[in-house]
């Protein structure tokens, strides 16, 4: 199995068509997030299932429980392979979401997110570091019977070790010499493989190449 989703940020149903046949034969599946869902809603959802990938709904959903049941029954026809939630969101939450989910759906509870540190994490009340974070989110999303979560590159190795049948996505990757942009805890594609991804999110590198599908071999070769 290809693990990687490439995830596709623009309003632009079109382009948003074109990346995906661009890339079809390279990557394991599509990552739709909240600009995609904003513009198209439901129904560019399942314009891009036509290409045939599996669809990654990264809507990141955070409420009280019975809301954010609700919103998974709402999007259970559209049956994503990957929903994400808030793991912060707490237990009777995480496990709301899982009870309304398809039974094929994984879902998958952000832990610390790519563009927070430290000094970000204090900025917001949370202590310690983003390794300490993770490792309290991951084992609530556990107990909630959640089926894995998000979190870095830098944090997937301890997050593995502690679960080690759950599933684990990787933001923030980025090829060796690529750009961070905006992000702050990075690695590349072999490397967050190797500390035990289950599935690596890669955006940019892939879609903002002058030739996303040559960008998208070249980093399935890489690994």
């Amino acid at each position: 199995m290809n693990p990687t989703y490439v995830a596709i940020d623009t309003p632009d149903l079109a382009r948003a068509r074109q990346l995906a046949e661009a890339v079809a034969p390279h990557v394991g599946g599509l990552k739709l997030g909240l600009e995609f869902f904003a513009a198209n809603g439901p129904a560019g959802v399942e314009a891009l299932g036509s290409a045939g990938l599996p669809i990654f709904l990264d809507l990141k959903l955070h409420d009280i429980p019975n809301t954010v049941a609700k919103a998974i029954e709402a999007l259970r026809p559209l049956r994503p392979a990957v929903l994400t939630v808030h793991a912060a969101g707490g237990h009777a939450m995480l496990a709301a979401a899982k009870a309304a989910a398809p039974a094929e759906t994984k879902v998958v509870a952000v832990t610390v997110l790519t563009s927070l540190d430290a000094s970000d994490l204090q900025a917001v009340g949370v202590g310690g570091t983003p390794e300490e974070q993770v490792a309290r989110l991951a084992a609530l999303t556990r107990s909630a019977g959640c089926d894995g979560i998000v979190c870095s590159g830098q944090e997937v190795a301890a997050a593995r070790a502690a679960w080690p049948e759950g599933t684990f996505v990787v933001p923030g990757v980025r090829p060796a010499g690529g750009e961070v942009g905006d992000q702050k805890r990075v690695m590349t594609p072999r490397d967050a493989l190797s500390q035990g991804a289950s599935i690596l999110v890669i955006g940019r590198p892939i879609t903002g190449a002058a030739d996303p599908s040559a960008a998208a071999r070249d980093i399935a070769a890489s690994l």
